[in-house]
């Protein structure tokens, strides 16, 4: 094991960088994400490698789009597919171009497995996740606990199951020596309240990181960025994609294959992405862009926020050129040989 385990983060949460500073993140699948002999054509394939990647597991069984049946925690060492993109965490976190990147795993507890986690039904299996987290070594983990808790129409969490769950995986995990993990806390993006924050907030010794997810350019006014400045915790932008809604609430269509698309979108969702960031260095040290042509994918075809949206950013030549000079700044912490071993240490 390496020494590194034996060194604090200091002044800060686990795993945050220095005030200015903000790790990149990409996701959020295998299609997206790229890097790999079977999957060449995401954002490993044509950026920089950034300082992290996200995937997502589940504490439910069932059944993919495939007709494959997995048990719980799903995607995190055999591919599925909940309708989203293929999803297989042990496949990239085997291959070399991923060595220099931590990574973020939304954990989902929906749909009643709050309650199940919460009465430690599940204990097992996330001794078994616990185990594999920790055999990733020095890799930093950002586990996104039932993540978007306050998107009730989809999670259905209650404040009492969804604390008590988050809870008792961090006490479990600390109780078998999972130490290379952040506890991340997210909210979901547009209506969210400080009354839903501060009733679901698990608690400072619970929660290492804030999150929210930032789809409209609305977002950069999310009540979760003053919540994490009272709290003194580190923000993440966890999950982000250009979202322009109608008077409907439903997204308008959005191609960044089409350069007009993606010059729109710059101007008017990347710049206040961006101004976010900058503007708050001392809360969002990372962010997370999901790379995804999201109308492709049958689990979005009926959703209102993404069925008309593809926003791979690589695909127009200039957007790409602008992303690229923003993201190889200075203040971004993209993926290198050094990067582990700089948030381990203290700020």
């Amino acid at each position: 094991m390496s020494s590194i385990y034996s060194q604090v983060t200091g002044a800060g949460e686990r795993f945050e960088p220095a005030d200015g500073k903000a790790i990149v993140f990409a996701g959020q699948e295998l299609e997206a994400i790229g890097g790999l002999l079977e999957y060449k054509d995401g954002y490993f394939d044509h950026f920089p490698a950034p300082g992290g990647f996200t995937m997502y597991t589940s504490i439910a069984g069932g059944t993919d789009m495939n007709g494959e049946i997995f048990s719980g925690l799903g995607g995190l060492t055999s591919t599925i597919n909940w309708g989203d993109g293929p999803e297989n965490i042990s496949l990239q976190i085997a291959d070399p171009d991923f060595k220099n990147s931590c990574l973020a795993i939304g954990f989902d507890l929906s749909n009643g497995y709050d309650k199940k986690v919460a009465k430690g039904e599940k204990d097992s299996l996330l001794i078994a996740f616990g185990q594999w987290i920790r055999a990733l070594g020095d890799r930093p983990v950002f586990l996104r606990i039932g993540y978007e808790f306050d998107g009730f129409d989809w999670n259905h969490y209650t404040k009492e199951n969804y604390v008590a769950a988050f809870r008792r995986i961090r006490q479990l995990f600390d109780f078998i020596g999972v130490y290379n993990i952040a506890y991340v806390w997210q909210s979901k993006g547009v209506g969210t309240t400080q009354k839903i924050l501060d009733d679901f907030y698990p608690g400072d010794d619970f929660v290492d990181w804030c999150a929210y997810s930032f789809f409209t350019a609305a977002e950069e006014h999310h009540p979760m960025i003053a919540f994490a400045r009272a709290h003194n915790k580190p923000l993440f932008l966890a999950e982000s994609t250009p979202v322009f809604l109608d008077s409907n609430g439903i997204c308008k269509p959005l191609d960044l294959t089409k350069s007009a698309d993606a010059e729109y979108a710059w101007d008017n969702w990347f710049v206040p992405y961006f101004r976010t960031i900058n503007n708050n260095p001392d809360v969002v040290k990372a962010f997370h862009y999901i790379n995804s042509n999201w109308k492709s994918r049958p689990l979005w075809k009926n959703n209102p926020y993404f069925k008309n949206i593809d926003a791979r950013i690589h695909v127009d030549k200039t957007l790409a050129a602008k992303w690229k000079e923003e993201i190889g700044k200075e203040k971004y912490l993209n993926a290198s040989d050094s990067l582990f071993e700089y948030l381990w240490k203290p700020k």
